[in-house]
């Protein structure tokens, strides 16, 4: 039987951020061929079966409420430590701790050093790029505005993606029972009580949408948020070896495996993430009216943010240091299409790039890649007391948050 494609799926490519089709042109990648768009279409109404089911079986048993809190201890101490675990979970569990014979774990220390190295700018880059550039793609946003992205606001949502980012690139993060291990499985966790909610609602259109927060989705968001960001670094002075760049893709593809994104959609190297983020923002790559509603307010996030002096004048820098982030790389036609100011300057990349070719150069040297990751994440988590507070917690900023408690 055929897949009938979601209306969301347009009638041909859209046009890729400027960007990422410059970089895959250098790499010699080929635009999303007929068959390719035509697979991202039917993804569109694909989901995480394995997680799915664990949900249904939740909420058909004794209730997500009673349940989690087994998924939680096998989250922290295995499944082996949960002798009542009931045989989904169980079957769940026996899969994602075993971890497969593809992943090496030196590799990933070596991407957490090379991610954690990039300090404050990587992170904004991610923010400014990554995040903002991506409410363009039109789709994701429907779900957004679902889950209560608009209460709970930019700042806190952007810091909780921040919180897991941090916590996948920690030291020892994705080994199993690692902290990045359990945040991944914890956004999976919520993904799946989400993509059931949301689907379920009365203004949800499946035959437009698809299902929420579907494969070709959850593909273009791994890649846009760990992939796309290293690219983004190389436009301001962050340089990396070519095998801390395939050690960066060979994380994304584990962190992908754990969150349940199919294989077919998982990067083999570095080269063949930028051809999945290229194809994909073919595939998605829509703005509408949503764009502006989302985008918009990240451009004043940083007048709440929290400094312990001369508070007003740098929350003042902050919001001009952004915004000329997101002007720099994305263009003044996008700008204008987030409902974002198109005059700004680009002044922070600019000033930084010396100082970041610098610091690249210095890492280069006997144990410099190790100092650049300290100093960068001690930078990264000064940030993160910058926009929140408090701790963050995964999974907050959704109205579902109840029922992942």
């Amino acid at each position: 039987m055929s897949v009938v494609i979601p209306r969301r799926h347009p009638d041909s490519p859209a046009r890729v951020p400027v960007g990422v089709d410059a970089f895959a042109r250098v790499l010699r990648i080929h635009p999303v061929s007929d068959a390719q768009f035509a697979r991202f279409g039917e993804a569109l109404t694909e989901g995480d079966p394995l997680m799915d089911d664990v949900v249904e079986k939740m909420i058909a048993g004794a209730g997500v409420g009673a349940l989690r809190p087994l998924f939680e201890q096998a989250l922290e101490s295995g499944i082996d430590a949960v002798p009542d675990a009931p045989d989904f979970l169980r079957a769940f569990f026996d899969v994602v701790e075993r971890t497969p014979d593809w992943v090496d774990g030196d590799r990933l220390e070596v991407a957490a050093h090379t991610m954690n190295g990039g300090g404050c700018d990587g992170l904004y880059i991610a923010r400014d790029v990554a995040l903002v550039g991506g409410y363009a793609f039109s789709g994701f946003n429907q779900t957004l505005l679902r889950t209560g992205a608009l209460e709970k606001g930019s700042n806190s949502r952007f810091a909780e993606t921040s919180q897991w980012a941090l916590d996948v690139i920690a030291e020892g993060g994705l080994r199993i029972l690692g902290v990045g291990y359990r945040s991944t499985l914890r956004v999976r966790f919520i993904h799946s009580l989400v993509r059931r909610h949301v689907a379920a609602m009365d203004d949800w259109d499946s035959m437009r949408w698809g299902l929420p927060i579907n494969q070709t989705d959850m593909a273009a968001t791994i890649v846009g948020s760990l992939i796309a960001p290293m690219v983004g670094g190389l436009g301001m002075g962050l340089i990396n070896t070519p095998s801390e760049y395939q050690a960066v893709a060979h994380l994304t593809r584990y962190v992908g495996w754990l969150m349940g994104v199919a294989d077919e959609f998982l990067p083999v190297d570095f080269r063949d993430g930028i051809r999945i983020l290229h194809h994909t923002s073919a595939a998605l790559s829509t703005p509408d009216e949503t764009s502006a509603q989302l985008a918009r307010p990240m451009a004043d996030d940083p007048m709440s943010w929290n400094y312990p002096t001369f508070e007003r004048a740098r929350r003042r820098i902050a919001r001009s240091q952004h915004l000329s982030i997101s002007a720099f790389f994305l263009g003044p036609a996008a700008m204008k299409t987030l409902g974002l100011p198109t005059r700004t300057l680009p002044w922070y990349p600019i000033i930084r790039i010396p100082v970041n070719l610098t610091r690249s150069i210095a890492a280069l040297l006997p144990g410099g890649r190790l100092r650049a990751s300290v100093r960068g994440r001690n930078q990264q988590l000064r940030f993160m007391r910058t926009m929140e507070e408090t701790p963050v917690t995964i999974g907050e900023t959704t109205q579902l948050s109840q029922h992942a408690a």
